[in-house]
């Protein structure tokens, strides 16, 4: 039986489970959430020695890349497992923008971005994908234009290269050649900042070109897919860990001497949320293990895990600060930022209703809301 035909291997690997004790054990002596709530506070989210350690220490921005060009040889399954973590802790690090989706579109254009990828895959660089973060794998490409405004480009604030789509093909064009602008905005999600980019024909000129416009296409489309595959991963880890903060407050939290968390009505709820999560963690364990694999179902796995779990990671979200009652509330609690990272990552590479649209035409069934024939 070939890989392709294999049932999908929903399980973590022995490998896999190390991996993420070593992610979780750094994010919690370096990177916890009281450290992120107060970066966050400060305006400047990003741990610059956090990310060395996990990009360099740990070798997770390499996952993806070939052995050859000095990455590690591993797969999606690996990148998907670190993102877990990630999302557990809304860590604020450029991972699924540099080592997913920028590696994977420079992957799909072959050996040209050899050079840039051993930058990423070592942590020396950061590079992002001029793309708005809400683009989704089937959406339109921005406006190629040189001088165009890219609205929303996510971590653009951190990286040293820019993955730009021109008009005969894909450049990497360096954030401090001149005629490249990265201005901030004010996002929801104050651990993923967004920024408006514009480069120039000069600085456009003076990038290196990677890709024809055919293969760009196709490359930039590949980096999307894989990025929101392995997004399901980041939302499947705040869930998961929304529904244990959750768990944990009801159990120690006590009303007419008993924890409120023996109330039925609560029990209830928990236990809904218990069975999204777990749905949940089967839909983005399916989308990490077909692109693993080069599936080819993995558009409709992709399709199948966004559908389902950003709603389910809001409704984590929600209930955790609903059910944290008075004191989830408030700004010193991090509830609101597993909320606000939900909500974001909800709309990121393509909107929940975009993919059930994707979901229609891959199945071949009515999109919502079209009529019945």
């Amino acid at each position: 039986m070939s890989t392709r035909d294999a049932a999908p291997d929903l399980l973590y690997s022995e490998a896999e489970d190390d991996l993420r004790a070593a992610v979780r054990s750094l994010l919690t002596d370096r990177g916890d959430v009281p450290a992120a709530l107060a970066r966050a506070e400060s305006g400047a989210p990003y741990d610059t020695a956090l990310w060395t350690s996990l990009t360099s220490g740990i070798g997770a921005a390499g996952l993806l890349v070939p052995e050859a060009l000095g990455g590690q040889g591993a797969s999606h399954r690996e990148a998907a497992v670190v993102l877990e973590e990630l999302g557990r802790a809304v860590t604020p690090a450029p991972y699924l923008t540099s080592s997913v989706i920028a590696t994977q579109t420079l992957l799909a254009c072959g050996m040209d971005g050899a050079q840039l990828l051993r930058a990423l895959a070592e942590g020396r660089t950061v590079a992002v994908l001029a793309v708005p973060l809400s683009t989704g794998p089937g959406a339109p490409l921005p406006n190629s234009a040189p001088g165009s405004e890219i609205r929303a480009v996510a971590d653009a604030a951190v990286a040293e290269v820019l993955l730009v789509l021109g008009p005969d093909g894909l450049y990497a064009v360096e954030t401090a050649t001149p005629g490249v602008t990265v201005r901030a905005r004010t996002p929801l999600d104050l651990t993923r900042p967004l920024s408006t980019v514009t480069v120039d024909e000069a600085a456009l000129a003076a990038g290196t070109r990677i890709a024809d416009a055919a293969t760009a296409e196709s490359a930039v489309r590949r980096g999307l897919l894989t990025g929101a595959g392995l997004l399901a991963s980041e939302q499947l880890g705040l869930a998961e860990r929304c529904l244990a903060q959750t768990v944990r407050h009801t159990r120690e939290r006590h009303q007419f001497n008993r924890p409120i968390g023996s109330f039925q009505a609560l029990k209830h709820r928990m236990a809904q949320l218990w069975l999204e999560v777990a749905s949940a963690r089967a839909a983005a364990r399916n989308a990490a293990d077909a692109l693993a694999t080069d599936s080819p179902d993995t558009p409709l796995a992709v399709a199948v895990a966004q559908a389902y779990c950003g709603p389910a990671a809001v409704h984590a979200a929600e209930e955790c600060v609903q059910l944290h009652g008075g004191i989830g509330m408030t700004w010193e609690h991090p509830a609101h930022l597993y909320l606000k990272r939900a909500k974001s990552d909800e709309i990121a590479l393509g909107s929940t209703g975009s993919h059930h649209d994707s979901l229609a035409t891959l199945t071949g069934l009515p999109a919502p809301g079209a009529p019945l024939r």
